[in-house]
């Protein structure tokens, strides 16, 4: 259990597409690594070399003092600064009777401004203030004497390690021109799987928008390649399976019909009448069942989607079983247009109809949006219902039983379609008090 909690966190925060995450593994290591070099850069070389230029000017600046404090002459004073700032380019002002106002030192980016600190500390035993942010180009230290406060404007240049920058600019820019390339390249390399996984959505949809292009990395287009050919081999078996059943149909159909044929020529005595109705009524479940049989091995494969107008349907069906003596109603969002097959989608939602309508006085047909992507049409009824334990079992094919459609392919037919543009059928207890359908389709 200890061992699942940090998998679990990783999970949480690790992105779920995979050029995010390819792209993660690519950039991670780099960036670390960089972080690793500048950590070392600032660490060593730019804290050495910041710490000598502060000793350094430190060292100038005591022993500038050191000479100011020899004598109180005004032009020997003078001398020494002017000298100063010749050869030390240190700019110096001295303010006679002045008191060091006490300053909060605010700090940069960079350890210069720590080590002038420590330095001027180290080498002055004065009390002394550092302003960086008022002059752009200086710095500005000013140190209490016995008799004023001198004032020295530090060139900044004389305490900057240009090269801080110059090393992050260049860090940041080779980390930006990976990202660039990074993001191309993998785009392309995403870009031949995303399309295999639409084709693969697209055609368990029952979509046929013909072989795919491989593109991208060479097992990437053996993926592809392997996907166009399982494609046409399915399709193939579809068409060899449906060719197949229906000349098995059509045999099956020439014996029923001589047998229509001798049981119409029969004389319609009285002894002979029961007999005869009932074989009719045997050979007409024959051709019933081996209509149904085709049509759940053909699965209505061989239309092509369009556009269809799927309140306009619903209300086709609703009339007919209407028309047919049965109380039916329909109630829902009006011109809902979808993808689909519509002949497949008519025939699942009529099957769905004429089993509610068969067991119940009373049928309620809805359609309303089930979410952004989903759109669900619900055939409800005031029937018997099913228990909770067969709601999966009555979509096994042939499953006998009233409510699974007589001979068993009704709701199987039905789930078969649905299935096949990538919703589903969901069995549940009605409002109404029976058994409520829900045939759930993406938008």
């Amino acid at each position: 259990m200890a061992m699942r909690l940090p998998e679990r966190l990783f999970r949480k925060f690790l992105p779920r597409g995979l050029f995010a995450r390819s792209l993660l593994i690519i950039l991670l290591p780099v960036l670390l690594l960089e972080a690793v070099v500048l950590q070392v850069f600032y660490g060593s070389h730019l804290s050495i070399v910041s710490r000598r230029f502060a000793f350094s000017i430190a060292s100038e600046i005591a022993f500038t003092l050191d000479q100011l404090d020899r004598g109180p002459d005004p032009a020997r004073q003078w001398r020494i600064m002017n000298e100063v700032q010749e050869q030390f380019q240190l700019t110096m002002a001295f303010d006679p009777g002045a008191k060091l106002e006490n300053r909060k030192m605010v700090n940069i980016f960079g350890p210069m401004d720590d080590d002038l600190s420590a330095a001027l500390a180290q080498h002055l035993g004065k009390p002394f203030t550092a302003d960086w942010v008022s002059n752009p180009d200086f710095v500005i230290v000013s140190v209490q004497l016995q008799n004023g406060v001198v004032h020295v404007d530090i060139p900044r240049k004389r305490l900057w390690a240009g090269s801080l920058f110059m090393f992050a600019a260049w860090v940041f820019g080779t980390s930006v021109l990976l990202v660039v390339v990074a993001s191309l390249f993998l785009r392309i390399q995403v870009r031949g799987i995303r399309r295999l996984a639409r084709a693969a959505e697209s055609f368990g949809m029952g979509r046929d928008r013909g072989p795919i292009r491989p593109e991208g990395a060479r097992e990437v287009r053996r993926a592809a390649i392997a996907f166009n050919r399982m494609q046409e081999r399915i399709m193939r078996f579809l068409a060899q399976r449906t060719d197949m059943l229906a000349g098995v149909s059509h045999d099956l159909r020439t014996p029923l019909t001589r047998m229509r044929l001798t049981l119409a020529m029969l004389p319609k005595t009285p002894e002979l009448q029961p007999d005869i109705a009932d074989m009719t009524t045997d050979v007409e479940e024959m051709e019933r069942m081996i209509s149904g049989y085709l049509a759940f091995a053909r699965g209505e494969g061989e239309e092509k989607t369009q556009i269809t107008n799927l309140s306009a349907m619903l209300e086709e069906v609703v009339a007919r079983a209407c028309r047919a003596g049965s109380r039916v109603t329909l109630h829902g969002t009006p011109d809902l247009v979808l993808l689909l097959r519509p002949d497949a989608i008519r025939r699942a939602i009529t099957n769905l109809v004429d089993n509610a309508r068969r067991h119940a006085p009373h049928v309620a047909v809805g359609i309303a949006y089930l979410s952004a992507s989903m759109v669900e049409v619900t055939v409800d009824d005031d029937g018997p219902g099913i228990p909770q334990e067969r709601l999966e079992t009555v979509f096994r094919p042939f499953e006998s039983g009233e409510a699974s459609g007589g001979h068993g392919l009704g709701l199987t037919i039905a789930r078969d379609i649905v299935r096949a543009h990538g919703g589903e059928i969901i069995l549940s207890r009605s409002p109404l008090g029976g058994l409520r359908a829900g045939v759930r389709l993406p938008v």
